[in-house]
């Protein structure tokens, strides 16, 4: 795959020429709404094998080839150019696939009625082949230790079509909130824990889950340890009943982080449990936060490189947002949330306002403003191709076991595109 990013006058015609590819093809790949009318800064991926480099200055074939991970010899040899002539700066190199690695990929998905909507079907037939696991969130635990369902509709069915492993998610959510209260209950009345667990692996094993995943959060600090020593007695139980456990951390880059969200969460301990965890690493910019990016690399690369002094990386699986924010300014503390887009709405809102895409080469993340027809200043951020592929090359860097997506419902097909392309998805069945 090639990723490519509007600049003006492009076309996608031109584009299309450009990369040896189709009007079409591209169209096609990238679900584009308005393929004669793109946004200027807009990333569009193009789906050719393999894909091209464009000659920078100071770019030799040595240090272009080492970037790819191939010999300058390959890379002379594919291109048909002499080993010792000068590269011109803009020439056009074509750089081979190489071998993609296998990795674990999973993505929550939270109906949030008493039927599973169409469109979280959808989402589901459509993702499903790059998935290991569709994580049906979420069980709720009452206070008894019982668990509150939520509709499974046709996922099952989905997930078993696309040889998808299904994972259990257990909250200690109550009226749509995470409750401390509850959670301290679960951790705390033995009667509770043995309910709750007999219930989860029941369920489990009845109904074809193959991971028990604990997402517990905003727990009294002083319940850490009683988190931990559930999980102990959890992961027995649950590995004698032949099934994988995980769970969700929230974003820490230090053992010591303060915090309702983070304190009770054990990274050190969650590593030694757990079959794998997942690192919440994403609301940095939230919808009633103040607007940034919602997962910047540099705040993300920094909790993984905490998470690996505490448990190895083939255990972790890095959150992935499928969405952004539409804030309106200015911001206030206390004031109305952000407005939650897709990818595809982020773009088509762009293109309504007819403003320029722009990219944060910190946070490497997409942005623009506009104002509304009330004359209100807004500022979004996104995730793109560009954004995405970033995850997807610290993965890569770091050896992890994978990505964790939060969560479906939301278009992003450039993800899904970048994803084969970067990968080969684990099927455990």
């Amino acid at each position: 795959m090639q990723i490519h990013v509007v600049e003006p006058g492009d076309t996608l015609y031109a584009i299309a020429t450009t990369y040896n590819s189709t009007v079409d093809a591209i169209s096609d790949a990238n679900e584009l709404d308005a393929p004669d009318n793109l946004v200027v800064g807009q990333a569009i991926v193009i789906p050719i094998i393999g894909n091209f480099y464009f000659v920078q200055p100071g770019d030799t074939l040595s240090s272009i080839a080492q970037r790819f991970g191939m010999s300058y010899q390959e890379l002379a040899q594919v291109n048909n150019f002499p080993v010792d002539n000068i590269l011109p700066v803009g020439f056009q190199l074509y750089i081979p696939s190489q071998a993609t690695r296998e990795i674990t990929s999973s993505a929550y998905i939270e109906p949030t009625s008493d039927t599973v909507s169409e469109t979280l079907e959808n989402a589901a037939m459509k993702n499903a082949a790059y998935l290991t696991y569709l994580n049906l969130f979420s069980y709720n635990v009452n206070r008894d230790g019982t668990l509150e369902a939520p509709p499974i509709g046709n996922l099952r069915q989905i997930a078993d079509e696309n040889n998808t492993s299904l994972m259990l998610v257990v909250t200690n959510l109550e009226e749509g909130e995470f409750s401390a209260e509850l959670g301290h209950i679960i951790l705390t009345v033995q009667a509770v824990q043995s309910t709750l667990l007999d219930n989860v692996i029941n369920t489990a094993t009845t109904e074809g889950f193959t991971d028990i995943h604990f997402d517990f959060e905003f727990l009294p600090a002083e319940d850490g340890e009683a988190y931990n020593n559930f999980l102990r007695t959890a992961k027995q139980r649950i590995s004698e009943a032949g099934l994988f456990m995980s769970t969700a951390l929230a974003p820490k880059t230090s053992a010591e982080q303060e915090g309702a969200w983070y304190e009770a969460h054990d990274y050190a301990a969650h590593g030694e449990i757990a079959d794998f965890v997942v690192l919440m690493t994403y609301e940095w910019g939230y919808s009633y936060g103040p607007p940034m990016a919602v997962s910047p690399i540099d705040q993300v690369r920094q909790v993984v490189e905490y998470a690996l002094t505490e448990m190895p990386a083939e255990k972790i699986l890095l959150g992935q947002n499928l969405y952004g924010y539409d804030w309106t300014l200015p911001y206030e503390e206390g004031g109305d949330a952000a407005e939650a887009i897709s990818p595809q709405q982020a773009i088509t809102r762009a293109r309504q306002q007819n403003v320029a895409i722009e990219y944060d080469n910190t946070a490497q993340a997409p942005f623009y403003m506009y104002r509304d027809a009330q004359g209100s200043l807004h500022e979004v951020w996104f995730e793109d191709a560009r954004s995405i592929q970033a995850k997807f090359d610290l993965i890569k860097e770091l050896d992890l076991l994978g990505i964790a997506y939060w969560k479906l419902g939301l278009a992003f097909p450039q993800n899904w595109l970048l994803l084969q392309d970067n990968f080969t998805i684990t099927k455990l069945e």
